[in-house]
């Protein structure tokens, strides 16, 4: 397993690339939903590529180094620095200081992490070096990108984002154009919009909507998830693993998308996992891309926050005692909520409340980066074999979070990997109750700890 691989990475000193023409020196204000504090945080990224024979002799880092330097021309901002002003808004001081790039070169080769190439990957610190003093979302640089050689002459393509500037929609849209740079193009096929007005407060600011997902709630009964003796294992959700959870819904929902019938498993599970009070609310927020509910729609090309953090809320009893279809039902309607005008009210309750952190008690998050698009980032050595998140949870709260990524398993099938991450007895529960509804079967629950055949990686 990738897990118990051990490897030497051997790394230059970092450097910053700057762009490779002059560009404005000027000042530009990040989105009224950019800079809530749910967002202050580095999003690690990592995509892994296979030798190429027709790119023989060719070195990813200087690729990639030039056409990054090339590439900052059009994206400017991110080659500057995070400022806070009065009322904790952030603005972009555009100064060309750079983004830390790093060059390594890795005593391993690609087969060598095995069929199971997904998160947690070993030795991650070493494949994106934190460089002390670089991980603060203030007055720091905005990308930290570290390129690895590998054995086999593959490489490995590791970049870490500050939240706040943009979402993963836009950092693949600054990844592709790396990309096209690298195989030759003079301009992205894309050219990046900032126009982060559009999502701005209104004047005056009010809150039209719901949005009990940054609801003030007091964690007075200690439940929110312990960091430390946490587990971590991913599961892989294919044709076989959906076939089998679709029947346990009931006729009506049954034909609802993966997303909708995986996320209500994965929180009822969960939720058993960690035994709240049967009165106690659980919630779970769905990452929801919100670029469609625009009319007229964002500009193509805007690489800000585009997104809202929808909750579906239930007491946990209610929640373990009802049928699936409960939960989906609440997953349905959390997403349904989102619209232009809900957008444009969560901007305003920014302002209005001092940008507050969405609420992470008995708090479950899920984002779905399938349709994002990180496997098709081409440098010229052809898609990844792997791109998505570096690990399960990230955020100022971690160990809350999952992320549906795309995956094709050791069979070749295709599907999704969710890293997931519990205190271990809470791990042991999630895994019995998980296997019981793939298994559709009751009265047959798991007895082999943690063996079951979806579990394709744990650390």
């Amino acid at each position: 397993m990738a897990q118990s691989l051990s490897f030497t990475v051997k790394r230059r000193d970092p450097e910053f690339v700057k762009p490779s023409k002059p560009t404005p020196h000027t000042i530009k204000l990040l989105s009224d939903v950019d800079d809530q504090e749910g967002l202050r945080f580095q999003i690690p990224i990592i995509s892994f590529y296979k030798y190429d024979p027709n790119m023989a002799g060719k070195d990813p880092v200087d690729i990639i180094r030039k056409a990054l330097a090339k590439t900052l021309v059009f994206f400017y901002p991110l080659a500057g620095r995070l400022r806070e002003v009065p009322s904790r808004k952030v603005i972009v001081d555009c100064n060309d200081e750079g983004v830390l790039f790093i060059e390594a070169d890795a005593d391993v080769t690609l087969e060598q992490f095995g069929d199971a190439l997904q998160p947690p990957f070993p030795c991650l610190n070493e494949l994106l070096y934190d460089v002390p003093g670089s991980s603060d979302v203030i007055n720091t640089p905005i990308l930290l990108i570290q390129v690895t050689r590998l054995k086999c002459g593959g490489f490995i393509f590791a970049i870490r984002l500050n939240h706040l500037i943009s979402d993963a929609t836009g950092l693949v849209q600054f990844m592709t154009a790396v990309g096209e740079i690298s195989r030759g193009m003079n301009i992205p096929s894309v050219v990046p919009v900032w126009r982060r007005e559009l999502l701005n407060a209104r004047d005056p600011p009010r809150v039209t909507c719901s949005h009990r997902e940054y609801e003030q709630v007091p964690d007075t009964k200690g439940t929110n998830v312990p960091l430390d003796d946490m587990a971590h294992h991913s599961f892989f959700f294919g044709p076989t693993e959906l076939a089998a959870l679709r029947p346990l819904f009931p006729s009506h929902l049954q034909q609802q998308s993966r997303f909708e019938i995986i996320t209500a498993c994965l929180w009822r599970c969960r939720t058993i996992a960690l035994q709240p009070a049967n009165d106690e609310e659980v919630r779970i927020i769905c990452i929801y891309n919100a670029r469609g509910k625009f009319n007229p729609p964002l500009p193509k090309g805007y690489y800000g926050n585009a997104f809202a953090f929808p909750v579906a809320i239930s007491t946990a009893g209610k929640l373990i005692e009802n049928p699936l279809g409960y939960a989906l039902e609440l997953i349905k309607k959390a997403k349904a909520d989102v619209t232009e005008e809900y957008m444009h009210s969560m901007a305003d309750l920014m302002v209005i409340k001092g940008r507050p952190h969405f609420t992470s008690v008995r708090m479950y998050l899920v984002s779905d980066v399938t349709h994002v698009g990180l496997r098709d980032v081409d440098f010229g050595w052809g898609k990844a074999v792997y791109g998505g998140p570096a690990h399960g949870g990230v955020g100022v709260v971690p160990g809350l979070a999952s992320f549906y990524i795309p995956f094709k398993n050791a069979k070749g099938e295709e599907g999704l990997v969710i890293p997931v991450c519990l205190p271990t007895q809470a791990m042991k529960r999630f895994v019995k109750e998980l296997d019981i509804l793939l298994k559709n079967n009751i009265s047959q629950p798991n007895k082999g700890g943690l063996k079951s055949s979806f579990i394709i990686s744990s650390l």
